[in-house]
């Protein structure tokens, strides 16, 4: 299995990453279908929680890396870092970081809690795309309506504010147009 090349520890990442003081510092992840054929890409911004997501018909770093720009295109002025497992399906984080204008870091091998907000969004995820079923079961419609629901969705963490509220309150009209 072939090693990441050029990774960016999330040691390296600047301390206020963690207090989650500000929007722009993502965490990114894949669900895996059926087979390990397709995917769904999951992109979360630690302060707001407010996810992004996109069926991929592969794994492939190359869809995965395409479907992460035009996902994060158009906020891409207020984006700051992504931090990613050490899945091969990152191999071009580069090139995405360059497209992006943001520093990318990687967690450590098996520290599924470094990147807590992604994981705990894939598991809401989960509760709407059962593990191991068909992605092409599901219509980029529905996982556009998962995602509606989920950035709806009141959150504990927020004083049972959604994150589309969350993100309303702290950025206003202008940043909620983009997305």
């Amino acid at each position: 299995r072939g090693q990441l090349t050029n990774r960016k520890s999330i040691h390296d990442r600047p301390a206020e990453i963690e207090q989650r003081s500000r929007f722009g510092d993502l965490e990114i992840d894949t669900i895996v279908g059926k087979n390990h054929q397709q995917s769904l890409v999951s992109i979360v911004d630690r302060k707001t929680g407010y996810l992004w997501l996109k069926k991929c018909s592969t794994r492939k770093a190359e869809e995965i890396c395409q479907a992460t720009i035009r996902l994060l295109e158009p906020i891409k002025a207020q984006l700051k870092t992504i931090t990613a497992d050490n899945g091969k399906e990152f191999s071009l984080h580069e090139y995405t970081a360059q497209e992006l204008e943001v520093d990318w870091y990687f967690a450590d091998p098996y520290s599924t809690w470094q990147r807590g907000t992604n994981e705990h969004t894939n598991g809401l995820i989960r509760q709407y795309v059962r593990k191991g079923s068909d992605l092409n079961d599901y219509t980029d419609a529905y996982i556009a309506e998962i995602t509606q629901r989920l950035n709806h969705r009141p959150r504990k963490r927020f004083g049972f504010k959604s994150p589309s509220q969350v993100l309303f309150q702290e950025h206003g009209v202008a940043l909620q147009m983009l997305i």
